[in-house]
């Protein structure tokens, strides 16, 4: 039996007041890991395209892609998940964030900015996050464990 191909997903580093917008992507606060807003590729709509549609769908905002900054990837050892992110620099253009607002898939429950000296005081993903956000860097972060 052959393993699945990795997974591809797309993810946002949007900088608003020089604050990084994460989300809690575990519905009813399974876990307290926080990450940038994104997801998976749908085939036949281009990177740029299915990150503005994630970022919509999990924030209510809406964004212009920018660049690709930072490619990460995990896997959970033992099992077959393994899943390459892109990250690209977005701004916001359209929007505000609202409480109120439902992620139609209702995977994110919780959005938020952090300014980079609130990120040593939470659980995020990947590791490079802050670095990839507020350096000009563009960095490759390889093989990471999943962690919940």
């Amino acid at each position: 039996m052959t393993a699945p191909t990795p997974r591809l997903a797309v993810r946002a580093l949007i900088l608003h007041e020089n604050r990084l917008l994460l989300v809690n992507a575990w519905p009813g606060g399974v876990s307290d890991l926080w990450c940038a807003p994104g997801g998976g590729v749908e085939r036949g709509s281009s990177l740029p395209d299915n990150l503005a549609r994630e970022v919509h769908e999990e924030t209510g905002l809406r964004v212009a892609v920018g660049t690709p900054c930072l490619v990460n990837e995990f896997h959970d050892p033992g099992h077959p998940f393994h899943q390459v992110d892109i990250y690209f620099r977005c701004t916001i253009t359209g929007g505000t964030l609202d409480a109120d607002w439902r992620d139609p898939d209702g995977v994110v429950t919780v959005r938020r900015f952090f300014a980079r000296d609130e990120m040593a005081a939470i659980r995020f993903k990947p590791d490079s996050l802050p670095r990839a956000a507020w350096e000009d860097a563009v960095i490759y972060d390889p093989l990471e464990p999943l962690i919940r």
